[in-house]
């Protein structure tokens, strides 16, 4: 049987408004997390998960306790629970960025959480603060539950790909910054500063992101300079000769403008076998890094001899 019902259309067209509101709003979620929680290793500590009803920023700290708060694309609600049993919440409908900061500001503080954010979005040319944003105002609630359904099939291929690595690895992670899915696997060797200016994010933020050699793959929803839903794999620092890598899957190339590998989703969402022509995208470019970097494979990699050649 096909796997392409679990993969919905998803064309950035359709939702591009929607798409950006909801940017905004989870870098406010993002942020209150940021200042919430201590940093852990390449700011894996403020991403969101992706769970059945949506995604989540669990264990939150506060006084006296923790919050968790969810946005539930199955309801359509921002949640926000603490660890004393108290709870509020709100609808995700269409509002103005500028509204829903104030909304979840005001139930933050009927919770008696204190926080206070740095209201510019980062990673956002010519960006509005928040407080100050009432262009971005849309919310389609089917377009958020299909982006939610393609987060799921997402995360659950890039977690069997997490699995095959014995080495330092992230999370399967939402990032809100650059608003996409991703899972990092490290050579266990240091890395050079990035070098380039990312909007509203200081040099140290990014050093701390990329301070170790990295193959990193995700999926963006139609942002990321490709203007369509797709998978990425990027090397940090790109080894001679990376992107000459041939392929192969097909339907995947590589991207000098974005220095990144690219396999469009509707590839994926069309294919036979969804699952399978995905992992063996993310393998075969790890592969490509691991090699020509010169990894330690034989220490990093679970032995996967059991499954299906890639």
């Amino acid at each position: 049987m096909s796997e392409t019902w679990l993969w919905p259309d998803l064309p950035l067209s359709a939702w591009s408004e929607t798409c950006e509101t909801l940017l905004r709003w989870t870098q406010i979620v993002g942020k209150v997390r940021l200042g919430s929680t201590p940093l852990v290793n390449h700011w894996w500590n403020v991403t969101l998960h992706v769970t059945a009803r949506g995604l989540a920023a669990p264990g939150n700290r506060r006084a006296g306790g923790t919050f968790d708060v969810t946005f539930d694309f199955v309801d359509h609600q921002l949640r926000i629970a603490d660890s004393e049993g108290r709870a509020e919440s709100f609808a995700l409908r269409p509002m103005s960025v500028a509204d829903f900061y104030a909304e979840f500001m005001a139930r933050l503080r009927r919770l008696d959480i204190g926080a206070h954010i740095w209201t510019m979005p980062v990673e956002i040319e010519n960006a509005v603060p928040f407080d100050q944003d009432r262009v971005h105002a849309q919310y389609d609630p089917a377009y958020v539950s299909r982006f939610h359904q393609a987060l799921v099939q997402a995360a659950s291929v890039m977690t069997d790909f997490r699995a095959r690595f014995i080495g330092k690895v992230s999370p399967v992670h939402f990032f809100w910054g650059s608003f996409d899915l991703a899972v990092t696997r490290f050579s266990g060797r240091t890395a050079p500063p990035p070098g380039g200016v990312t909007p509203n994010v200081a040099s140290w933020v990014m050093a701390e992101a990329y301070s170790h050699e990295v193959s990193s793959c995700g999926f963006w929803p139609g942002n990321g300079g490709y203007g369509r839903a797709a998978f990425y794999v990027y090397a940090y620092p790109e080894p001679a000769g990376y992107g000459e890598t041939p392929l192969r899957t097909a339907e995947a190339f590589y991207d000098k403008s974005l220095g990144q590998f690219i396999l469009p989703y509707d590839a994926v969402r069309q294919a036979r076998y969804p699952k399978a022509l995905l992992l063996g995208f993310l393998q075969e470019t790890y592969v490509a890094a691991a090699v020509q970097a010169k990894w330690d494979r034989k220490a990093l990699e679970r032995d996967c001899s059991s499954e299906a050649a890639v």
